[in-house]
């Protein structure tokens, strides 16, 4: 995280309190470069030394990342199954196929609570798994009940750690930070792959395709 970012941070918490905290994890929900992990443990810090309640700190933190999931939500709901499955269809789309999306909603209706609630202790695939669950129309309650208990987790587990280390908690982000790199490598990675399996695809079909015209055609011309 940049100097300047860290700054801002400190400022908007400073200035607004436990309210700055939460306002600070609803953006940190939309835009994941944002570090929940250096905002939480800050609000533990300043709730420690007696300038914020803890639990007002913790209550925001976990009301703003349900608004930020809800909005995410909201925009996964927007799109539907319906408009990203006829974009799977295009040539040009090449994340993946229907037949791909027609599995991960079905695997998503049969184990999405636990991507849900699992998902939001996992940093950068805490944000983006509100677009999925959207995108399924995962029942609103189930999914709002679902982020808050996994969220208030989180919340409290990096809270508690910017109390217990006082004036030491900006170095949670030192530990943190590689891992949630080390996620983003492998979502990059990731979807790498999937962009190459399905050109690789396209190629085989191609040549299968005019394999079998050649063939047909060797009969014409007798």
């Amino acid at each position: 995280m940049t100097a300047e970012l860290m700054q801002w941070i400190l400022a908007a918490v400073d200035r607004l309190g436990a309210a700055g905290i939460g306002i600070l994890i609803f953006l940190e929900n939309v835009v994941p470069p944002i570090p929940s992990e250096a905002i939480l443990p800050l609000g533990g810090f300043r709730a420690a030394t007696g300038a914020m309640n803890v639990v007002a700190v913790w209550a925001a933190a976990t009301i703003g990342a349900v608004a930020g999931a809800l909005l995410l939500y909201a925009l996964g709901a927007w799109l539907g199954f319906e408009r990203v499955h006829r974009l799977a269809g295009r040539r040009w789309f090449l994340l993946c196929s229907r037949r791909d999306l027609e599995k991960g909603l079905d695997l998503f209706h049969r184990r999405g609570s636990w991507f849900v609630l699992g998902g939001r202790c996992v940093p950068v695939v805490r944000s983006l798994i509100s677009i999925p669950a959207g995108i399924a129309r995962m029942p609103l309650l189930r999914f709002t009940v679902l982020t808050a208990l996994g969220s208030g987790v989180w919340n409290v587990i990096f809270v508690g750690l910017g109390w217990y280390l006082g004036e030491r908690w900006a170095e949670i982000e030192n530990y943190v930070s590689p891992i949630s790199k080390g996620v983003l490598v492998v979502g990059i990675a990731a979807v790498v792959v999937l962009v190459v399996r399905r050109l690789r695809r396209r190629r085989a079909l191609a040549r299968h395709g005019a394999h079998g015209a050649g063939r047909e055609e060797v009969p014409g011309t007798r």
